[in-house]
């Protein structure tokens, strides 16, 4: 299945329908007055998540969702049959925007109660409603109003607990692919990584995080040079980045310069996603002695102005990955039970996801490199 993170569509919300202009005809009854019935309420449009799907290209090829309309009201009373609420399924971690206001108008992030996009256009009334001891006789109805049409701006950020961030081949993917069940394309040239993929990382029964790899970001990304810059917004929703740093570019280039890069198109791309909590890895440690890893490590230090701590490890030996891994869970750990029991820190980091959706949606990130 295609993997499409982006997609704009139409919804059109139910019309009301329309009141009855009726009067009670019987044998044998005189003056049987009005009984012109209410219409019916116009279907609303909602949208809700489901895990089932992990890609919006259906809407590619549907971008158009209306609801049905109510019917209008007949005689002796009778309402108007309400039009059917039509909700549109899509997956978790949906960002919807209206796309004339700029408005957040839902952030489906997990699966649970529909939420409305569209609301509905109010019934007509009948001419029964408007009798009074003056009009015994009304001739007076009102049309259904038209529902609410809007159009929205579908975006997708996967839901992970850490993202991996660096240059082409530096050694995402093979991390994934050492510590999850994913097995996304791994190979000796750049690029080889085309759309986010997503791994479960199991350290015991009930011990677990999702990792999400990311295509590789280049220098100028943010001019849209390469594929990695359109795919940043998906790590928007994770707890942490981990910036991985190749000790021996296969091109001969400085790792320092190339971290310094990232750095530099991460700021670019969202000064607020720049403010998330970001580890350093230095990847593929067995290719360099000791002496030169620690010049290395101290070069970082000075570069980044980093006082953190900086993990090593060899996707392909594996080493250092089990202690990664493990440290990761405990910080994940850590979060998932100040979510729970602190409302002011859940709150913030509700916040903190909201604004960086509302700075890419609106434009303010700098997204040129289109599928």
């Amino acid at each position: 299945m295609k993997f499409v993170d982006e997609a704009e569509i139409s919804v059109e919300a139910g019309k009301g329908g329309n009141g009855c202009l009726s009067f009670r005809r019987e044998k044998y009854i005189e003056f049987g007055g009005p009984d012109g019935g209410d219409g019916g309420a116009g279907g609303s449009v909602y949208m809700r998540a489901d895990p089932a799907l992990n890609t919006l290209v259906d809407f590619r090829f549907q971008p158009q969702y209306r609801a049905q309309s109510g019917r209008s009201g007949a005689g002796r009373n009778r309402t108007g049959s309400s039009g059917e609420d039509l909700t549109i399924d899509v997956p978790p971690g949906t960002s919807v925007i209206d796309t004339e206001t700029g408005e957040l108008i839902a952030d489906l992030r997990e699966a649970g109660h529909p939420v409305i996009v569209a609301k509905g256009g109010r019934p007509g009334l009948g001419n029964t409603r408007f009798k009074s001891s003056t009009n015994r006789a009304p001739r007076k109805t009102t049309d259904g109003e038209p529902g609410e049409a809007r159009r929205l701006q579908l975006q997708l950020s996967l839901v992970a607990d850490v993202g991996l961030l660096g240059l082409p081949n530096a050694g995402k993917s093979t991390l994934i692919r050492t510590v999850s069940a994913a097995r996304p394309k791994v190979a000796d040239y750049p690029f080889t990584t085309l759309i986010p993929n997503l791994g479960v990382v199991r350290l015991g029964p009930e011990r677990s995080f999702v990792m999400a790899d990311m295509p590789g970001l280049i220098e100028g990304a943010a001019d849209g040079a390469g594929l990695g810059f359109r795919f940043l917004k998906h790590l928007s929703r994770t707890r942490l980045l981990l910036h991985l740093v190749d000790v021996l570019p296969t091109d001969g280039g400085d790792p320092v310069a190339n971290a310094q890069s990232i750095v530099t198109e991460l700021q670019k791309f969202s000064e607020t996603l720049a403010t998330r909590e970001r580890w350093l890895v230095l990847s593929k440690v067995d290719l360099l002695p000791d002496d030169e890893l620690a010049d290395l490590e101290t070069r970082l230090r000075d570069a980044l102005d980093w006082r953190g701590e900086i993990h090593h490890i060899s996707a392909l030996t594996g080493a250092g990955c089990p202690q990664l891994c493990e440290t990761l869970m405990q910080a994940i750990e850590t979060h998932r039970e100040r979510l729970r029991e602190d409302a002011d820190y859940a709150r913030e980091q509700q916040g903190l996801e909201r604004e960086m959706m509302l700075e890419i949606g609106r434009g303010k990130a700098k997204d040129t490199n289109h599928a």
